[in-house]
């Protein structure tokens, strides 16, 4: 029995509509793009700013447009105008190539604190809401790395406590105190 073949177009409309629909993941209901699959980004030339707090503490910065590789499918997606907290976690790993250059890659992970609908002008969560879930996020991935092996911690980049948001439009939560460290091999994710 032969198969049919979907047309980029209906592909497309498909890919709309599952992305509206309500979805489960570990009992909770969610929308959007389905657990598991992946964005392409490319980021504009953007400012990075960063300011020295103690010896191994910097307070970063960055402001940049990203624009999709691809074409999001056409009527999929949130409404123009719809903004997004996120608190990342991640390992900055640099290699300076020459006085002035330096190679560095950002691998981590983010989480989203709340939402801002386009057409009410609200956030989804107060600010104390936000710095409570930055609060529980930040517990969980510290009992997760209390559990991994130390071979596993120790071959981590190196990091620093994280800084707080800085963007204006977004609800600036209270930087949350630092976890206290193991030992002076104990490897923390730093937040950006």
């Amino acid at each position: 029995m032969a198969t049919k073949t979907k047309s980029p177009a209906t592909r497309e409309t498909d890919i709309a509509a599952t992305y509206n629909q309500f979805k489960e993941f570990e009992g909770r209901r969610y929308t959007g793009m389905k657990i598991g699959r992946s964005h392409k980004w490319y980021y504009d030339q953007g400012e990075w700013r960063e300011k020295k707090i103690t010896p191994d503490e910097w307070q970063i910065n960055y402001a940049v447009k990203k624009r999709r590789a691809g074409k999001a499918p056409e009527g999929s997606g949130v409404p123009v105008g719809t903004g997004y907290h996120w608190y990342i976690i991640a390992h900055q790993n640099v290699t300076k190539l020459d006085a002035n250059v330096y190679s560095t890659s950002l691998t981590g992970l983010k989480f989203k604190l709340a939402h801002q609908r386009a057409d009410s002008g609200k956030w989804s969560a107060s600010p104390r809401a936000q710095r409570r879930r930055m609060i529980k996020i930040l517990q969980e991935l510290i009992a997760e790395l209390e559990k991994e092996p130390a071979e596993t911690a120790d071959q981590q980049a190196p990091a620093s406590s994280p800084p707080p948001p800085t963007e204006s439009a977004t609800p600036k939560p209270s930087k949350p105190s630092k976890p206290k460290r193991k030992s002076s091999k104990a490897k923390q994710p730093v937040a950006a």
